[in-house]
C-alpha cells in the first residue's frame, strides 16, 4: 500500500522513477576518446560475445564462432541458429547459447557434440552466459516477452520480466537466481554462490545471494549496464551498450505516446536507445541540439554511445572509455581481458577492437 502511494506521489510530482532527469558522466566515468584510439583489428557480420580461457579470445559472429589470432578471425565451427552468449568454462569447456533459447556446453569449443544441453525453462532472451565458479553456468534471459534482437521493444513496453538461471552441469538443472529483472543483461560470479547482475532499464548491478535476496550493488547509471567480465588482478570489466538521454526518458513516461510510436512509426526511427547513428535524416535526433555548422558537437545528447568501465572488487567505478557522440565505436557489448590486451565488440559499426591494458589506469583514474 505504502508503496503504491509513493509511486503515484512519484509520478504526479516527477520525482523517482518518474522523474526524467540523467546522471551526468562524471568521476570515474568523465568522457573521453580511448575507444576511438582503440585498434580495429576486424570488422565482422553480425558480432555478438566475446569469451576468453586466458589464451585465446573466441567471438561470436552471427552462426560462427571463431578465434581470434594475430589479429584476425579464424573459423572454429559453424552453427544452425545464431549464437547469443558465450563463456569459457574451467577445463576447456565452451557454454554457446543458441537463439536465446537453449545453451549446450561442449568439452572443447571443436567437439561435435555437446557434453550437455539445457532448453526448455520458458528460456527465450538468454544473452549472456558466465561461470559459476562451481562448475556450473550463470545465464541472464533478457526477457521473456521479445527475442534477443528486439531488445527495444522490451524497453518501450517497460518490461519486468527478466531473469539470473544458474544451470548446473551436474544434473541439467535449471534453476532461478532472480526474477521480475527489468532486462537482465550479463552477469558475473563473486563469491561463496553470489553473482552481480546487470539490470539494464533500471541502470543498476544487482547483488544476488545463492537464497535469492537481492541488494543494489551500483545504482543511478548514466548508462544502460550489460554483459561483464573478471578484469586481471581483481575487480571486473562492465559494458554498457548505450547512453540514456532524457528525452528517452520522457517518452517512458506517456504511455499513450509510446503506444502510438510502436504502433504507427517504422522501428528504426522510435525515440529509443540505438547502437549506432547519424545514419538518417529521419532520426528523431537530429539538427542543431546534435550539430554546429555540420560538426557533431561531442557533448550533445546520445542516441547511441560506446562505454567500458572498470570495476573494482566492490563493484565501484575505478575508471572508464568511452566512444562519444562524434565517434564511431558505438554499442559496446562485450568486452574481455587476455594477454594484457582488452578485446571488445563495438556492436554499431560491427568491429572488433583491441586496447592494451598497461597503462589505462593511471590514465584515465580520477
Amino acid at each position: 500500500m505504502l508503496r503504491t502511494i509513493r509511486d503515484i506521489t512519484h509520478s504526479i510530482l516527477g520525482r523517482g522513477e518518474a522523474s526524467i532527469t540523467v546522471p551526468s558522466f562524471d568521476g570515474a566515468l568523465k568522457p573521453n576518446q580511448a575507444l576511438e584510439g582503440a585498434e580495429i583489428l576486424f570488422e565482422c557480420a553480425a558480432p555478438e560475445d566475446l569469451a576468453t580461457d586466458g589464451k585465446d579470445v573466441f567471438l561470436a559472429d552471427g552462426l560462427k564462432l571463431t578465434r581470434i589470432e594475430r589479429g584476425k578471425a579464424v573459423p572454429v565451427r559453424e552453427f544452425d541458429k545464431p549464437i547469443t552468449a558465450l563463456a569459457c568454462l574451467p577445463g576447456g569447456a565452451l557454454a554457446v547459447a543458441l537463439n536465446g533459447r537453449e545453451v549446450h556446453v561442449y568439452a572443447t569449443p571443436g567437439a561435435a557434440e555437446p557434453e550437455m544441453s539445457f532448453a526448455g525453462a520458458d528460456m527465450r532472451s538468454v544473452n549472456a552466459l558466465s561461470p559459476d565458479g562451481e562448475g556450473g553456468l550463470i545465464a541472464t534471459d533478457g526477457s521473456a516477452d521479445c527475442d534477443t534482437d528486439d531488445w527495444a521493444w522490451d524497453l518501450m513496453k517497460r518490461g519486468s520480466s527478466g531473469r539470473a538461471l544458474r544451470l548446473d552441469r551436474k544434473t541439467g538443472d535449471v534453476s532461478l537466481m532472480a526474477r521480475g529483472l527489468q532486462y537482465a543483461f550479463g552477469a558475473v560470479a563473486t563469491e561463496n554462490g553470489h553473482a552481480i547482475v546487470s539490470e539494464s532499464w533500471r541502470h543498476r548491478l544487482m547483488a544476488v545471494a545463492p537464497d535469492g535476496a537481492t541488494r543494489i550493488a551500483l545504482a543511478h547509471l548514466p548508462v544502460y549496464p550489460s554483459r561483464m567480465s573478471p578484469g586481471a588482478g581483481g575487480g571486473w570489466w562492465m559494458t554498457a551498450f548505450t547512453a540514456r538521454t532524457q528525452l528517452v526518458e520522457f517518452v517512458l513516461r506517456e504511455k499513450t505516446y509510446r503506444k502510438r510510436m510502436l504502433a504507427e512509426v517504422a522501428p528504426e526511427y522510435w525515440i529509443v536507445p540505438r547502437l549506432s547513428s547519424g545514419h538518417s535524416f529521419k532520426e528523431p535526433m537530429q539538427g542543431a541540439h546534435l550539430k554546429t555548422m555540420g560538426v557533431v558537437k561531442p557533448w550533445a545528447p546520445p542516441r547511441s554511445y560506446g562505454l567500458v568501465v572498470r570495476l573494482d572488487e566492490n563493484v565501484q567505478p575505478v575508471f572508464s572509455l568511452h566512444s562519444r557522440v562524434d565517434g564511431t565505436n558505438h554499442g559496446v557489448v562485450a568486452a574481455v581481458e587476455c594477454n594484457g590486451a582488452l578485446y571488445m565488440i563495438a556492436k554499431g559499426p560491427r568491429r572488433v577492437l583491441r586496447l592494451p591494458v598497461e597503462g589505462l589506469a593511471e590514465e584515465f583514474m580520477v
